[in-house]
């Protein structure tokens, strides 16, 4: 969310932001409707102050005077009562399209208009040249027993799967060792909840753009036989970390906040049915260990945490010694509230070229705004404060990269040097009896 003020001052680079970012929003509608709101919100209050006094005037008036006072005076109720019956769908609406509004995004972003336009910049690592027919994930996974897909499906629908012997070693090991990286870096350890509120989607902005994508659940609480509340499963743990700290005002003292979370992740990928259908590229439920930095209201140093946020991860990858690049996303791929944003990409032999793997981003103040997250600055002056979000490991996709890069000509796979010590062999010829 923006300043409606900014977005006033703002309309021609809103309306380019808007169109580079493939919103569907239309910017004088807002702007028309809020100011048909405050047009009517500023007779409301005329109305409401001479309401206050005629009930002033009544304790000193005449009987004559009295009559006439109350008759004028319910003239104005009924007025008051039609503005404010006016006013309630134009304050829904406003705040229905403000949800809408973009962030703005950098200078250095790329201007694109779809995935094909994000700009890579940064690679490293070695590609494999197999001296042999590589397989794929899914003929690895089968033949050393590492993943059922068939039963998945059996058991939880499409998409679903069952991790096994040697790669459920992995996965728990790439955690672990992604939660102490993180504590090394001075980050605060937690494991958030993944049934979340409402405000929790509307203040990330998953809630509109995102609304497909989100499960809610089948019977949610009972606030009473009346009313129930609507609880929704998280998609990644960006969502209740930031709801922490939702109507906060934090000392500047405090900041930066440096979150580590871990959480399962819920995603119904509803908009991308035909894509990766096969294998764990594409799936339902994953794990994730997430880093967020909420830090003051200055774009340097969120840009400098931007960078430091990539780099962290950018350091597991090159320890699991995985091929990757970095790709600065474009305005159309990039999402609505995001300033500024990195995909790392790993590089999958069966894609013969990268899958996204890792998404950096900072959003400024916009999900701030949202969520009513401020700081009070040395000078007693309250700001909203930066929130920043990437991805330090998430799996099983990743297991996509090692099973894929690690292969060996016998059908065998190599487990990475970092992940030995959970696996207990360095190399997964057979399944774990």
């Amino acid at each position: 969310m923006l300043d409606i003020k900014f977005i006033l001052q703002n309309q021609n680079l809103l309306k380019k932001v808007i169109k580079n970012k493939k919103i569907e929003l239309n910017l004088d509608e807002l702007i028309n409707v809020y100011q048909s709101k405050n047009e009517l919100k500023l007779k409301l209050e005329k109305l409401q102050f001479h309401r206050n006094q005629i009930t002033e005037n009544l304790t000193k008036a005449s009987k004559e005077e009295k009559d006439n006072l109350i008759s004028e005076g319910k003239k104005i109720k009924e007025e008051i009562n039609s503005l404010e019956i006016k006013i309630k769908p134009l304050v829904e609406k406003f705040n229905q399209l403000m949800l809408q509004v973009p962030n703005i995004y950098s200078d250095d972003t790329p201007v694109g208009e779809s995935e094909k336009d994000n700009k890579e910049i940064f690679r490293w690592g070695t590609i494999p040249k197999f001296k042999f027919k590589a397989k794929d994930h899914l003929e690895l996974a089968k033949s050393l027993d590492l993943i059922d897909f068939d039963r998945g499906v059996k058991v939880s629908g499409f998409r679903g799967y069952f991790l096994k012997n040697e790669a459920v070693l992995m996965q728990l090991g790439l955690v672990w060792h992604a939660i102490k990286k993180m504590q090394k870096h001075g980050f605060q350890l937690m494991i958030p909840p993944t049934l979340v509120r409402e405000f929790a989607l509307i203040g990330s902005g998953f809630f509109p753009f995102s609304k497909e994508e989100v499960y809610k659940i089948g019977n949610p609480h009972q606030l009473s036989e009346k009313n129930k509340e609507e609880i929704f499963l998280a998609g990644t743990a960006e969502l209740p970390l930031l709801a922490y700290y939702a109507d906060q005002v934090i000392n500047e003292n405090n900041l930066p906040i440096k979150l580590c979370g871990f959480s399962p992740c819920y995603r119904s990928e509803i908009g991308s049915y035909g894509k990766d259908t096969k294998g764990i590229y594409r799936i339902h439920e994953f794990v994730k260990v997430e880093q967020l930095v909420i830090c003051k209201s200055d774009l340097k140093e969120s840009n400098n945490w931007l960078e430091k946020m990539r780099k962290i991860s950018e350091e597991m990858l090159q320890e699991l010694n995985l091929p990757y690049r970095v790709v600065a996303m474009c305005t159309a791929d990039m999402g609505a509230g995001k300033y500024k944003m990195y995909d790392l990409e790993t590089y999958m032999p069966s894609r013969n070229g990268y899958g996204e793997t890792h998404s950096d981003s900072n959003l400024t103040d916009w999900q701030a705004r949202r969520l009513n997250i401020k700081y009070k600055t040395k000078t007693g002056e309250t700001k909203f404060v930066y929130t920043l979000n990437n991805t330090v490991i998430a799996s099983p996709r990743i297991l996509i990269a090692i099973l894929e890069n690690y292969q060996k000509a016998d059908g065998s796979v190599e487990v990475p040097k970092i992940l030995q010590p959970y696996v207990g062999k360095k190399v997964i010829k057979t399944c774990i009896i």
